[in-house]
C-alpha cells in the first residue's frame, strides 16, 4: 500500500443525555494507504486537543473501524455497527474500562481518500455518559474538501 500526504479533517459531536450537544473540529495533516481490504489513516495529536506526543490512526474495513491512540495516551476502540465493545480509557488517576455501542457507520473510502461516519454510545458501568458521532474527510493534500457529511 502506497501512503500518501494527506489533510484529515475531523468534526467530533458529542450530545449528553439532557440533549445538549458539544461540537470539536480539527484539521491536520497526516497518512493514508488505501487497498480493496482496507483503508488507513493516522495523524499526530497537537497540544490542541490535549493529547500531544499521541498518534491516531484509524483502520476502517468491510467489518467496522478500528481507532488507536499510541503515546501520551493509548487506547483501541473498536466500531462495529450494532456491537458493543469494552475497552480500557486513561485518566490521569488511572484507567477504566468503556463500552462503546455503535449505532451506524457510514464508509465511502477510495484511493485518493474520502469521508467515514461513526454514530456510536459511550458508557461506563452500564451508564450512558454520551452518544458521539465523529465525521471524517480524508483528502490528498489540495484536493477540494467533500461535501458528503455536510
Amino acid at each position: 500500500m502506497e501512503k500518501k500526504e494527506v489533510i484529515i479533517s475531523i468534526t467530533g459531536i458529542q450530545s449528553s443525555e439532557e440533549g445538549e450537544k458539544d461540537a470539536v473540529e480539527l484539521s491536520t495533516d497526516g497518512e493514508y494507504c488505501f487497498s480493496e481490504e482496507e483503508a488507513m489513516f493516522s495523524y499526530m495529536e497537537s497540544e490542541l486537543t490535549g493529547l500531544e506526543g499521541t498518534k491516531t490512526s484509524f483502520s476502517v474495513g468491510p467489518g467496522g473501524v478500528v481507532m488507536s491512540r499510541e503515546g501520551s495516551l493509548n487506547s483501541r476502540m473498536i466500531f462495529e455497527e450494532g456491537k458493543k465493545h469494552l475497552f480500557l480509557y486513561e485518566t490521569p488517576v488511572g484507567a477504566i474500562t468503556m463500552g462503546v455501542k455503535t449505532r451506524k457507520i457510514m464508509s465511502k473510502l477510495g484511493e485518493h481518500g474520502g469521508d467515514v461516519e461513526i454514530d456510536y454510545v459511550l458508557d461506563f458501568d452500564h451508564v450512558i455518559v454520551g452518544h458521539n458521532k465523529f465525521r471524517i474527510n480524508v483528502r490528498e493534500q489540495g484536493a477540494a474538501g467533500s461535501n458528503f457529511m455536510q
